[in-house]
């Protein structure tokens, strides 16, 4: 299994498409082992910009864009579980994180907008990295040649304890198969439950190597919690 901390040496910056400093736009980063609430509360946070008379962009990886989209269905398509190698997983997911970066995210940051995306390269990180064992050199590697010198600005890190996100996974898909009638078949979530201890390993190896990650009770009220995010966005102003 990968344990080694991610490596802080040559950390790239954000820069626009002509290589001038990203200074107008703003990439703010949600990051969290599943069902730790990262969707309600990039929902919370853009109804409160949109108040402000900012309409931030909105985007999730793996996806965003037509290619993005088609490359989700194949990693997240149960039928392929225990048959993707790692090594195809990486590559798939940094192929739609690339397109990403280049198609909207780096565009809409070099026109001023507030860019928020549900996942990041951190979650390479956890989910190749610490979840399906692969070398850090190559995963690094990798995943430097997608973002092409992105970062984020800040990420948000929504912490629960695995058992909390084991209850809410199986609540949320109880409560879609009675409503809706919709089988959840998620090949992330069907990964076994040492794939996601080890995950949250990942996470937590992030946390001491990251200074710009911002780490949030996830256990705590969804309108504390919100206010929290939102007096961290805005003292990034």
């Amino acid at each position: 299994m990968q344990t080694e901390p991610p490596n802080r040496e040559n950390r790239v910056h954000a820069e626009t498409t002509d290589g001038t400093p990203a200074a107008k736009g703003r990439f703010i980063v949600f990051e969290g082992i599943e069902a730790c609430g990262k969707t309600t509360q990039i929902e919370l946070l853009a109804n409160r910009l949109r108040k402000e008379g900012c309409e931030p962009l909105i985007l999730r990886e793996p996806g965003g864009t037509e290619i993005g989209e088609k490359i989700r269905s194949l990693l997240k398509d149960s039928g392929y579980l225990g048959r993707m190698s790692p090594e195809a997983e990486l590559l798939l997911m940094n192929a739609s994180r690339a397109q990403l970066v280049r198609e909207v995210i780096r565009p809409a940051l070099d026109k001023g907008r507030i860019v928020i995306c549900d996942r990041y390269f951190y979650s390479t990180i956890a989910y190749q990295g610490f979840g399906r064992s692969l070398p850090w050199d190559a995963l690094n590697a990798v995943n430097r040649f997608a973002v092409g010198g992105l970062d984020a600005d800040f990420v948000i890190f929504l912490d629960i304890p695995l058992e909390e996100s084991w209850e809410r996974l199986c609540r949320r898909n109880e409560e879609l198969l009675q409503a809706r009638g919709i089988e959840v078949k998620d090949r992330f979530e069907e990964s076994g439950r040492l794939f996601h201890e080890n995950v949250y390993k990942g996470y937590q190896a992030i946390l001491e190597a990251f200074p710009d990650f911002r780490r949030l009770d996830g256990m705590k009220p969804r309108e504390e919690l919100a206010e929290e995010i939102w007096n961290i966005v805005q003292a990034f102003k």
